[in-house]
This record gives structure tokens, sequence and C-alpha cells, in this order.
């Protein structure tokens, strides 16, 4: 049966990651198309490097991405507070209505936002793309923080009032610091799903500004390139390296605690 999961787990990774390794595999194609690999070859990743469109919208990406994430852990942070504090019933409600905005289809979603910019006078570009994404990214907040505010001891906030700690002493104090895994996690997980999206995106992006979801899939209609490739790796690897540095980060908080017990 060991074996059976073993296989079954080994089958999923391969489907999962195949295509990726695929893609990755012809971004150093010198052939210039995915039938046939001729040499190897930097020439699409330098020629992402020396267009300067592209390289703007690197950086738009990026700013979005870091932007709307830290504002939706500190709006998300809020609102897990908020329902941690309420009675049961009104956090159902509440929570019911956060996983709304999770489960509901991308596209609905983005063409609620842009009927939502369109009334209220806010032109599409930098800052539509960036409300975007903080809107999708709160409730994926609010559920990493919210289990770590139920596991959290509540004598220890019961200790600190009875010390003469205010309300904003017990959040900085003692609430955060405990809860700051599922902080640190709200940022990586929102990161990653802005850099991801492209649905949303799609529709609250003006003419004038870009991110690369968008850019890459203007650039797949144009037809094959392999600097599609060389993009895509790009992000995988940026990726990668985001979960490596929270995998690195909450191991070295769990090897600390074992330690301190």
């Amino acid at each position: 049966m060991k074996k059976l999961s073993h296989l079954y787990l080994l089958i999923v990774i391969v489907l999962l990651y195949f295509p990726i390794l695929y893609l990755m595999f012809y971004s150093f194609n010198s052939a210039g198309n995915m039938s046939s690999f001729d040499s190897f070859t930097l020439e699409h990743y330098i020629s992402v490097f020396t267009n300067q469109r592209l390289i703007v919208i690197i950086i738009n990406t990026l700013a979005v991405a870091l932007i709307s994430s830290a504002a939706a852990v500190l709006i998300g942070l809020g609102g897990a507070l908020f329902m941690y504090n309420v009675k049961n019933s009104t956090r159902r409600i509440l929570l019911s209505i956060n996983n709304i905005m999770i489960v509901s289809p991308d596209v609905i979603i983005g063409a609620s936002l842009l009927i939502l910019f369109t009334l209220a006078g806010i032109s599409l570009g930098s800052v539509s793309v960036v409300l975007a994404h903080i809107a999708f990214s709160v409730p994926i907040v609010v559920l990493m923080i919210l289990p770590k505010l139920y596991n959290m001891n509540h004598s220890l906030v019961d200790a600190a009032r009875d010390l003469g700690a205010d309300y904003k002493t017990i959040i900085l104090k003692v609430i955060i610091p405990y809860i700051n895994p599922g902080i640190i996690a709200g940022f990586f997980m929102a990161l990653t799903y802005s850099l991801d999206d492209f649905a949303v995106t799609f529709f609250v992006t003006g003419s004038g500004f870009s991110v690369l979801s968008v850019e890459i899939y203007a650039m797949a209609r144009r037809g094959i390139s392999l600097e599609i490739n060389a993009v895509s790796t790009l992000i995988f690897l940026f990726v990668f390296a985001l979960v490596f540095i929270y995998y690195l980060l909450s191991t070295h908080k769990q090897l600390k605690k074992e330690k301190v017990l």
C-alpha cells in the first residue's frame, strides 16, 4: 500500500511539473522552436533582458505584487483580528463572505471590479491593478492568519491585560509575534497570487500599463516565441525562490521553538 501511494505521488508530481520542465528546457533552444532541440543558447534570456519594454513590465509586475501584498496583509490582519473578537454567529457570516471572493470565478471578479472602477471614475492603469490585486488577496491573507489566532492561548492576552497593557500594546507585543508565521504565509501567498493572476488583471489593465501575465498572453497570441519560455522560466524560478525562503524561515522558527522547549 505504501509503495502504491509513493507511485501515485510520483505520477502526480510528474504530471504537474513535466510541462514546466519541458517549457524550461526549450527556453535554451537555439533553433527557435519547441519541436526539435538544436543546441544550448542563452539568446532568449539575453533578448528578455535587453528588451526595455519587457523590463519595465517586469518592474511593474514586481511593484504591483509587493505593494498589493503589503496592503493586503495590513487589511487582512485587521479583518482577522475583527473576526476573532466578534461573536461566533457573526464570525461565521463574515467568514462566508470572505470565502466568496476565493471561490468566485476570476472572470466575474474582474468584470465586477471593472464596472466598479468605471462607476467610481478610476482610470484603468496601475492604480486599478493594485486595487484589484488587494481585493482578491485580502481573503487569502485572512484565511492564513485566522487559524493562528484560533490556536493562540487566550491566557496570554489576559495576562498582558492584567499587567496593565492597553489594546495597542497587546496587539503589537503579544498577538502579532505569536501569529507572525501566519502573517508571513499570507504575504507570500498574496505575492504569488498577484504574480500569477491573469483573468482579473486583464479586465482592469489600461492601455498604458501592463504586467507580465497580460504581456505573456499578448506575446502568445502573436505566435510562439521562446522569449515566452524564458520569461515563464524566470517567473517560475522567482516564485520557487519565494516558497523556498518561506520554508527556510518557518523551519528556522520551528527549530528555535523546539530548542526553547
